[in-house]
């Protein structure tokens, strides 16, 4: 295991929610779901508080109205300024392209990317989350973002071409305020629907990022084979709070580190539904196989280290789970296009995954990492060896 797979494990371990809090707890039934709500449903304004909140503003009844009301006020009301009450001085945001390490680094990009697409629009998917008012809560919340990009900023000259973007973002709250992030956004969708060359792109970030010093950082080994032995039988099974979430470990395990892909023929119904990077839509066990062993093909050597994991039961019938997971590897293989010939150089993966598990199978899937993030490294390390 890498540094810092064991750095980001440490943060979880020490700051989730305990596992003993579970959500059977009393009222977390109550607790909205979003999947067959109206926006107007989901901030409602008649509610009774159904949830402890305590430290939380008046104004949320539970977890989900919160993460889906503060979100909707920041973003599309405009009121950037409830960052400073709801986010900590010392927050910590890790996106798929770089780390924020305060505050005032959040509102000043929030600012930024609102006036470069002023009509974006964010809409509530779905929440799946655990906890309490005590030791905290944790969300994973995932969002559709509509809208067009109209004015000058990051990208440079407006192309005036429409978009839609799949976003999944975890976060730790406490007394009303978010201290940990993590923030999975497709942004090479976003560029090749706004038709702008993504190696241009990712090699200025690149440039950047070695102005600033960032480095990519090599490692040896990351750990899945230690010596000549084969991968562990069983995964680390600690994150798990429940039987289902125990399951799902057991499963991404077998698939992803003992690379036995025919699992995904037992564990997926017939006509279940693959939602991916590049706002893929995919239907059947055949596009979910094709698809899991493609992200592994690009980094044969990977290692999946799952890093958080909850789940609640749906309102559709069966259970939603969520787990945020890092994968880590090299660039050796040929099977995403975006990146060009293999390179050999270290890619570090972040995704979220959401499972809706039904009767034993997984009937939908969403899945999210950022081939962009996955360039940009492969840029920066070609810069890295030329200096």
């Amino acid at each position: 295991m890498s540094e810092e797979q064991s750095r980001l494990l440490k943060v979880n371990r020490s700051e989730a929610p305990k596992p003993a809090q579970n959500n059977t707890q009393a009222g977390a039934s109550e607790v909205l779901q979003v999947e067959r709500r109206d926006f107007t449903e989901l901030v409602p304004t008649d509610r009774s508080r159904v949830q402890s909140m305590r430290g939380f503003d008046d104004c949320y009844t539970d977890i989900v109205d919160y993460i889906v009301r503060c979100t909707h006020k920041i973003w599309d009301e405009r009121d950037v300024g409830l960052i400073y009450t709801h986010y900590t001085h010392n927050c910590v945001l890790y996106g798929v392209l770089g780390t924020m390490y305060d505050r005032e680094s959040v509102v000043r990009e929030t600012v930024q990317r609102i006036v470069e697409f002023p009509d974006r629009r964010g809409m509530a998917i779905g929440v799946i989350w655990r906890g309490d008012d005590v030791n905290g809560f944790y969300t994973s919340h995932m969002t559709h973002g509509t809208g067009r990009h109209t004015e000058y900023g990051s990208l440079g000259r407006p192309t005036g071409r429409p978009y839609v973007t799949r976003t999944l973002v975890d976060c730790m709250i406490l007394n009303n305020r978010i201290y940990r992030e993590w923030v999975v956004r497709d942004n090479m969708a976003f560029l090749r629907q706004l038709r702008i060359d993504p190696h241009e792109y990712a090699m200025t970030l690149a440039r950047q990022k070695l102005e600033r010093g960032e480095a990519v950082v090599e490692t040896a080994e990351n750990r899945r084979l230690l010596g000549q032995y084969p991968p562990e039988t069983e995964p680390d099974l600690t994150l798990a709070h429940n039987e289902s979430e125990t399951l799902v470990l057991r499963w991404l395990h077998h698939i992803y580190n003992k690379r036995m892909f025919g699992k995904i023929h037992e564990i997926y119904a017939s006509n279940c539904v693959w939602h991916g990077p590049l706002m893929r839509d995919l239907n059947g066990i055949a596009a979910v196989m094709q698809q899991t062993m493609r992200l592994v093909a690009l980094m044969p050597d990977c290692a999946f280290v799952p890093q958080h994991i909850c789940s609640n039961v749906s309102e559709e019938g069966g259970e939603k789970i969520a787990i945020r997971w890092i994968l880590e590897g090299h660039h050796l293989g040929y099977s995403s296009g975006a990146l060009g010939a293999p390179t050999g150089h270290k890619l570090v993966v972040m995704g979220i995954t959401h499972l809706h598990l039904r009767d034993g199978k997984i009937v939908e899937e969403w899945v999210l990492y950022d081939e962009l993030s996955m360039l940009v490294q492969v840029k920066l390390a070609a810069l890295q060896q030329v200096a």
